[in-house]
């Protein structure tokens, strides 16, 4: 895709000679003098560069743009992007323009764009976003940038007159950044909500001699239960494997979990969605007869 892959300007790659009118007519236009090849698929990243070079720089990143620069997982190219700008809120199709107040070091740079530190970003998203995708996305986010849910409250202490803070206390009470995956995360609020204590992330499961075969998303290790979502793979061996080997794996694993007494519930998006307190009663059940007082 050469120097095109990314957005452009385009006044400034006829400027430059690097495209004729008659050649930036076969791009495709994302918005005023921003251009991008027609076959290259925008992503959240892309439509963040978008949305910075329609600004001429003189915005901030926020929001789902800022999260998705910062490296965050599952965010879709269709979200607007989102720009802070003092004293405009002019927004245009595809992206949201804000004016909330920034502090000087609530700015980083990233790839040459100012874009909001992760903690701000989560402190933003906390607290503009429905609690069950907020927590999705703070999950990833947090995960991804080492971001540590305290740092948010911290955030949210120099900010006590904005809008949406309980909301935001909500929410972070629920962040885990051991989470992978939205999946994981719609696991772990149906059970938490259900009245289960808060499942583990990321439990290394070792055989008799110690050494550390499998890692469980989701489970409570002292009393060897575990949560698999079923719809993607939530085993992970150390190796990475093709998705065949991955569930011949997956089948051998589960085999010798059950050896060493773990006890693995399984659910499914069907189940979260329609019957999540089925999902906790069959958890709940495994959990007393483990032992646990629950």
């Amino acid at each position: 895709m050469g120097e095109f892959g990314q957005p452009f300007r385009g006044s400034e790659a006829l400027r430059d000679g690097r495209l004729t009118r008659h050649g930036l007519r076969t791009f495709r236009r994302l918005h005023r003098d921003v251009y991008v090849l027609g076959r290259v698929e925008v992503t959240a990243v892309s439509r963040a560069r978008a949305a910075w070079l329609w600004a001429n720089g003189q915005a901030v990143l926020a929001g789902f743009s800022a999260a998705a620069v910062h490296g965050t997982r599952w965010i879709g190219g269709d979200e607007s992007a989102t720009l802070i700008r003092r004293g405009s809120r002019r927004s245009v199709d595809g992206i949201e323009v804000r004016s909330d107040a920034l502090l000087p070091d609530e700015v980083c740079s990233v790839d040459g764009m100012r874009v909001t530190t992760p903690a701000r970003t989560a402190f933003d998203l906390g607290r503009w976003l429905p609690v069950d995708r907020a927590v999705e996305v703070l999950d990833a986010l947090c995960h991804v940038t080492g971001l540590r849910p305290a740092e948010i409250s911290a955030v949210a202490g120099r900010h006590r007159g904005e809008r949406g803070l309980a909301h935001l206390r909500d929410v972070v009470s629920l962040v885990d950044p051991g989470a992978e995956s939205p999946p994981e995360t719609r696991t772990r609020l149906v059970l938490v909500r259900g009245g289960l204590p808060a499942p583990t992330t990321q439990i290394p499961i070792a055989d008799r001699s110690g050494r550390i075969f499998a890692r469980a998303h989701l489970g409570w290790e002292q009393w060897k239960v575990l949560v698999e979502y079923d719809g993607e793979h939530h085993w992970s061996d150390v190796r990475q494997r093709s998705d065949e080997r991955q569930r011949t794996g997956d089948i051998e694993r589960m085999e010798r979990l059950a050896e060493l007494g773990w006890v693995v519930v399984r659910v499914n998006a069907e189940q979260l969605r329609r019957r999540p307190q089925v999902v906790v009663t069959r958890v709940r059940d495994r959990l007393r007869e483990a032992g646990a007082p629950v």
